[in-house]
């Protein structure tokens, strides 16, 4: 599952998918001047209201929760444990 983090002033808010929407509307907010824009919680509720303006600090960015083990992880999951040497130290 694919999870994005909105980060606004330095908070985060985590959102599920699809963001493509609320993306627009914050982009609209700030290209206007300013405005409310509401985030939507990661699991029920009615969400918080952000007020957006021009050079707020805003970055997007996308986790895969629950996803695929890679490296060391896959070779722990196989082997059934996690040896020290698989961390590099």
């Amino acid at each position: 599952m694919i999870v994005h983090r909105l980060t606004v002033d330095g908070r985060d808010y985590f959102l599920p998918d699809p963001v493509t929407e609320l993306r627009s509307k914050i982009l609209a907010a700030i290209q206007a001047g300013g405005g409310y824009v509401n985030i939507p919680p990661l699991r029920g509720g009615p969400g918080l209201d952000i007020l957006f303006s021009p050079g707020m600090p805003v970055v997007w960015s996308q986790i895969d929760v629950g996803g695929e083990h890679n490296g060391a992880e896959a070779a722990a999951s196989a082997n059934g444990a996690l040896e020290d040497d698989a961390f590099g130290l």
